[in-house]
């Protein structure tokens, strides 16, 4: 019988597992099945603990449309001496920037709560904070300060779960998908912007002039929040928070089920056993001040920490959120009549192209993705600026309508470069930068960072504007420039490998731009020197100096045969670090 070739089905078989050379093949003694490349659990993790993206983008995206509306600005605005309403700088400033200051605090105060209650419990805690904030906005009636500390409190949940969520996809998700389940947290940031943008078009549409058009797209901030306070219930502690409090049992039952593997799982059982040995090196814990100075002590922390925050700075400073806070405002000074729609269009774009980013953050890695979209975003920003302050007559827009057109056109290429590349992946590289100690604190510092400049650009981008117009934009060209030689000279790609490889490779120093092809070298090659500081500090792959006939197994159960990688191709050195690993006793 004739068999016919059916590309599509070769595709799916070759794509449905995780291949990593380090991970696979005949281990006697355990299951070596393959991980699957995305299981159901991983999958919905994906979309329902990302609701808390939602939560902040929902947040976010409203504003902007807010200040244009016709009763918010006469309820809460200023009025002229003819009778118009508007909004001062100040007083739009501290609208909208108020969320971020919140947002700071919040990613702080989280951080210490996480690791006392747990990352699971705290998500459903600041979920209730968050709800309180949108209640004191939607209560408010002619008071202005009562909706921007409405959104100070709001903030405080907002900035609390931009810190909780990807900390909990980072020490729950399987490496090989990692990037990708943490960018779904940005994916989820840009579908709250975009319905935000669409319910406030069409509350003002058909409610303009009435309280119910701000309040309704308002109250549907409720909406995700309980979806991710209920949602959330539905999952486990992550394994690392569970490992670090000596749950062992629950942490290897929450990896068998993201996973889609038997307990005994090679892949499973060698993660578990680089997560016990990294514990172990952590066992006296001081008091929390300790804690957060013996952070900044320890090996390549503060290298670490500073480039987490630096990150952060420059997503911001990619010049995003200039369209997004004040994208109605902007166009509307191009001469678009209706600037709610042109809004619509570019945060539709925002939600769209970000699907793509979750492709290339695995598909590409971090490093090469980062450098890209930064020279992306250079270029159009530079012809954004200078279409805007060269070109359009800024007094009468229509009539220069095809440079308010090219505006349009630049403003929908850097969302496409800023969505696929700096949106998501900063989120994913804070998310696997620290060890497993410090992450939630650490974590908390680099999230602060995006808020103090999300609020710095928020408050004084109306200042700006007015005093230099569109060359504002020169000023995010040469931004983010910086940022992209800041990926290139200083972030390791931790593409395909575990959290606990990356903290070893910052502890090595290893040169960013060879990053992508570094693979652990033996102790046996390794100077003096250097070997100890390996072992210092990363126990799991210190050698056993007499090794018992047989080997100590993985997963300390005496099951037999544990060093048949010995015999696998010399040629990869991940072989002879896995020939180590087995010969530890953890």
């Amino acid at each position: 019988m004739m068999k016919f070739f059916y590309p599509l089905g070769e595709w799916r078989r070759r794509n449905s597992v995780e291949h990593s050379s380090r991970w696979v093949g005949e281990h006697v003694g355990y299951d070596n099945t393959p991980l699957p490349r995305v299981t159901w659990k991983g999958f919905w993790m994906g979309i329902l603990v990302s609701m808390g993206g939602f939560v902040f983008g929902f947040d976010t995206g409203q504003i902007s449309g807010f200040l244009g509306m016709v009763d918010f600005l006469r309820r809460f605005g200023m009025r002229h001496e003819d009778g118009t309403y508007y909004f001062s700088n100040v007083r739009s400033g501290l609208i909208v920037a108020l969320l971020s200051i919140g947002t700071l605090f919040g990613a702080l105060i989280a951080a210490p709560i996480a690791d006392w209650v747990g990352r699971k419990k705290s998500i459903i805690g600041w979920c209730g904070i968050f709800s309180v904030g949108i209640i004191v906005q939607i209560s408010a009636t002619d008071k202005w300060y009562q909706i921007m500390m409405g959104r100070f409190v709001a903030g405080l949940g907002v900035g609390a779960l931009s810190l909780l969520v990807p900390m909990y996809q980072a020490e729950t998700a399987p490496r090989h998908i990692r990037g990708a389940l943490i960018s779904t947290y940005q994916l989820m940031i840009t579908f709250g912007i975009f319905l935000s943008a669409v319910f406030n078009y069409a509350a003002e549409r058909h409610q303009s002039g009435k309280a119910a058009s701000w309040q309704i797209t308002l109250g549907l901030s409720f909406v995700p929040a309980v979806i991710l306070a209920v949602g959330i219930l539905a999952f486990s502690e992550t394994p690392r928070y569970d490992l670090r409090h000596g749950k062992v049992d629950r942490a290897t039952k929450t990896m068998v089920t993201v996973y889609g593997v038997p307990e005994n799982n090679y892949s499973i059982q060698l993660e578990l056993a680089e997560m016990r040995a990294k514990l172990s090196t952590e066992e006296n814990i001081g008091t929390p001040i300790q804690e957060w100075i013996g952070m900044w002590r320890a090996p390549k922390m503060a290298y670490r920490l500073a480039i987490g925050m630096g990150l952060q700075m420059f997503q911001q400073l990619t010049g995003a959120n200039y369209f997004f806070y004040y994208g109605t405002v902007i166009f509307s000074g191009t001469g678009i009549k209706n600037s709610f729609v042109t809004q619509m269009i570019l945060n539709g774009i925002n939600f769209g192209v970000t699907f793509y980013g979750l492709y290339i953050v695995e598909h590409y890695g971090r490093r090469k993705s980062l450098i890209a979209g930064s020279t992306w975003m250079f270029i159009c920003f530079l012809v954004f600026a200078s279409v805007g302050h060269f070109s359009l007559d800024r007094e009468n827009p229509e009539n220069t309508e095809s440079a308010a057109t090219a505006m349009i056109v630049f403003a929908c290429f850097f969302i496409f470069g800023f969505a696929t590349t700096w949106g998501p992946m900063i989120w994913t590289i804070c998310g696997e930068l620290y060890p497993s100690r410090y992450r939630a604190k650490a974590m908390a510092l680099s999230t602060a960072s995006n808020w103090l400049w999300n609020f710095l650009l928020a408050f004084f981008t109306p200042f700006i504007t007015g005093a230099i117009d569109f060359r504002y934009g020169y000023v995010f060209a040469g931004t983010n420039v910086l940022g992209g030689l800041i990926v290139y000279f200083f972030v390791i790609e931790g593409q395909g490998r575990t959290l606990e490889e990356i903290d070893t490779m910052y502890l090595l120093g290893v040169k960013p731009w060879e990053s992508s092809k570094w693979v652990v070298p033996s102790l046996e090659e390794m100077s003096g020197k250097m070997r100890e500081r390996l072992e210092a500090g990363n126990p799991e792959l210190a050698v056993k100096k007499e090794v018992e006939a047989g080997g100590t197994p993985l997963n300390g159960e005496g099951v037999g045969g544990v060093r048949a990688a010995e015999h696998e191709d010399p040629r990869d050195g991940s072989r002879e670090v896995l020939r180590e690993k087995k010969e530890v006793e953890v």
